[in-house]
């Protein structure tokens, strides 16, 4: 008995250490609950409204996907020869895409091509695109939640 009694105490704070990563971990899987999901808003500046078009409504892990961008006044007018920045990543991992995601080409008028797009994981999302054209450069980001496979419809 006083073996057993000696034991715990020592294993105690390995396990509470424990404990905590399995909350930390969890955390990080579990999004904000108010998260804006949203895939069609105003930018940042009031300058756009943006619309994001995936090839599907539920994106594969670890497949590349090509998105459009449609970009217009907002009045809906279509925004020409727009130049983007593309970032974003996981939030709560703090990591990025595992690919370089870029906008390569005006498709049609207003939208644009947004090819390398690659999740690695389920999880949260977000896609940050910064605008630069006529009307004045502004942002956007996007957030998306990748349900795992086995959740999927």
């Amino acid at each position: 008995m006083k073996a057993a009694a000696m034991y715990f105490p020592a294993r105690l704070p390995f396990t509470l250490a424990m404990f905590s990563m399995f909350l930390a971990g969890y955390g990080c899987t579990t999004p904000p609950q108010d998260l804006d999901l949203s895939r069609d808003k105003a930018s940042d500046g009031g300058h756009y409204r943006v619309a994001i078009v995936a090839p599907t409504p539920f994106p594969a892990i670890n497949q590349m996907h090509s998105w459009k961008v449609r970009l217009t006044t907002p009045d809906g007018n279509a925004v020409r020869g727009a130049q983007f920045s593309v970032a974003g990543g996981m939030p709560q991992h703090g990591h990025g895409y595992p690919t370089q995601p870029r906008v390569t080409r005006e498709v049609d008028d207003g939208t644009y091509l947004l090819e390398g797009m690659k999740f690695s994981m389920s999880g949260w999302w977000d896609l940050k695109l910064g605008i630069r054209a006529e009307p004045g450069p502004d942002q956007v980001a996007f957030n998306f939640v990748i349900a795992p496979r086995s959740q999927r419809p």
